[in-house]
């Protein structure tokens, strides 16, 4: 074994077995003395001063006022060799609370550091007022009119807008505000109040703006870079745990493609990652991508499959950093291998069994409550046929003992209730349910919405980016995570370079969703 590889098999054991965590979102932070041994949720500490350690900042119950003490001068102070340590103390001193005062601190922010309202409400009434005394040199008043303005522009500017900039021009404050956003929106979570929504949102709107295309750097992650780089790529793969180290090399080797988002102010950190395949035609499982050996010669493929996107940052949620990604990989990949005409992604479809169980849970509860009463009676106003008449009879015929029911909605969710999910390898089954559960799938990715956008969260995705439903496939990932999450269903995304941009704009717009006619014909 190289070194190479005996440094990341010893950093993922290392972290396996030192669970702390460190921020209320299960998210690492590297304070400023602990060396760079990050992954995934665990970070090996080897200073002092971790989370609750408040040696430097006196007793823990003092530790609390002086990092808030720390805030305020970050906010006021205009020295800027004043500024910089305190901003740097803040930092330090924000990873030294408890996670109970980390959220005490942040709720004083977002209450205490707000717009001054006061001032707002005075500027408008001199505003209002000048409007009713308008003198008659326009220049004048013009001139007055513009102060009053920059003025009350100014004022409706939240106080902690000032610490927001001061730290991202901080070495490291780019990174500890999303750790800080991630926290945030832990907090939210639990106490979802005005202020801290808005809160949120503004933050996550500066960091959208400093996380723009024109700052971020497109690497192409290979087995040749640093072992600190690839241990990230293993600890933060999201889609498709990556299983072992051979696993790696062959996500990284002959025809396949990682690329990554990195940001300067966050180095050898990727902020995102797209893992691509080349091959010949789109795969329909996932089994294809991740275990047949081997690939092909690159110069035979013509698709460029993305099988799996992964976010590394959870303070960074919601910021689509995703779209520019892959439009840039698509150029990329265009300008290095003409030859590849087709760009596809094989995708998990994360909610639908989800949806599917409370759908028949509910309606099965209504069919049972309409058996009982009278067909206007309110539960009916919410009652639909989940099922064809062709597909209830088809599922009463399954009705036994272990998988009773008295019509086929209930049949069909005890049936895929079951822990062991043993419908998902049985011959008898499977012949049924497929037709069924492919059917309930097209509707769910094509009919199912929520603020009039697809409803499904990886559908959303790609369908803002540009793409179109081109199909989906039955028992296309056979692991637990994907008969729990969507019965072993995937589907097939594909970007049609000339219409990226129409179909985002219409689905944008309308929320229209553009099918392939074999997605349309299923339901």
């Amino acid at each position: 074994m190289s070194k190479k590889n005996l440094a990341i098999l010893l950093r993922a054991r290392m972290r396996s077995s030192n669970p702390t965590k460190f921020s209320l979102s299960q998210f690492p932070e590297i304070q400023s003395n602990t060396q760079e041994n990050r992954s995934g949720d665990h970070i090996v500490d080897n200073s002092n001063e971790g989370i609750g350690n408040s040696s430097k900042f006196g007793t823990t119950g003092r530790v609390y006022d002086v990092v808030r003490e720390t805030m305020h001068s970050a906010t006021s102070a205009s020295k800027t060799g004043v500024l910089d340590i305190t901003l740097s103390d803040f930092q330090e001193g924000y990873f030294s609370l408890s996670l109970e005062d980390r959220e005490k601190l942040l709720l004083e922010l977002a209450k205490e550091y707000d717009v001054n309202r006061e001032q707002v409400r005075e500027l408008i009434k001199q505003y209002l007022g000048l409007e009713k005394s308008a003198s008659d040199d326009k220049e004048v008043s013009s001139s007055v009119f513009y102060r009053v303005e920059r003025n009350l522009r100014h004022s409706l500017r939240p106080t902690y807008e000032v610490l927001f900039e001061r730290l991202n021009t901080h070495p490291g404050g780019l990174r500890f505000l999303s750790i800080l956003r991630a926290d945030l929106l832990s907090i939210l979570t639990k106490e979802n109040t005005p202020s801290l929504r808005t809160l949120d949102s503004f933050l996550k709107e500066k960091l959208g703006m400093w996380l723009s295309p024109a700052t971020l750097e497109l690497h192409q992650i290979t087995w040749d870079d640093p072992a600190s780089l690839l241990e990230k790529i293993v600890a933060y793969e999201a889609v498709h745990p990556i299983s072992n180290l051979l696993d790696l090399k062959r996500r990284l080797g002959i025809g396949r493609r990682c690329f990554g988002y990195f940001h300067p102010s966050i180095p050898g950190e990727p902020l995102i990652f797209i893992e691509v395949a080349l091959m010949e035609t789109v795969a329909q499982t996932i089994q294809e991508v991740l275990w047949d050996n081997p690939p092909i010669p690159e110069n035979q493929a013509t698709c460029a499959l993305f099988y799996s996107i992964s976010s590394t940052q959870p303070g960074l949620a919601g910021i689509n950093l995703g779209k520019f990604l892959i439009k840039r990989v698509i150029t990329l990949v265009k300008k290095d291998m003409p030859h590849v005409s087709t760009f596809a992604t094989l995708s998990p479809i994360p909610g639908f069994m989800q949806w599917l169980l409370s759908k028949l849970s509910s309606q099965s509860r209504f069919a049972e409550d309409e058996r009982g009463t009278q067909s206007n009676s309110p539960s009916s106003t919410f009652s639909e046929k989940v099922l064809l008449p062709g597909e209830e009879q088809a599922l009463m015929s399954l009705s036994d003992d272990s998988s009773p029911g008295s019509n086929g909605m209930e049949v069909l969710l005890n049936l895929l209730s079951a822990k062991d999910c043993d419908w998902a390898t049985s011959a008898r089954l499977l012949p049924v349910l497929e037709p069924i559960l492919m059917r309930l799938c097209a509707r769910y990715l094509l009919q199912e919405k929520k603020r009039g956008k697809a409803l499904d969260s990886v559908a959303n995705f790609h369908l803002q980016n540009g793409a179109m439903v081109e199909r989906i496939n039955w028992m296309a990932d056979r692991s637990e995570k994907g008969i729990h999450q969507s019965g072993g269903i995937m589907v097939n995304y594909v970007y049609r370079l000339e219409n990226i941009e129409d179909y985002a704009q219409s689905y944008f717009g309308s929320g229209k969703i553009h099918a392939s006619p074999g997605i349309h014909s299923r339901l």
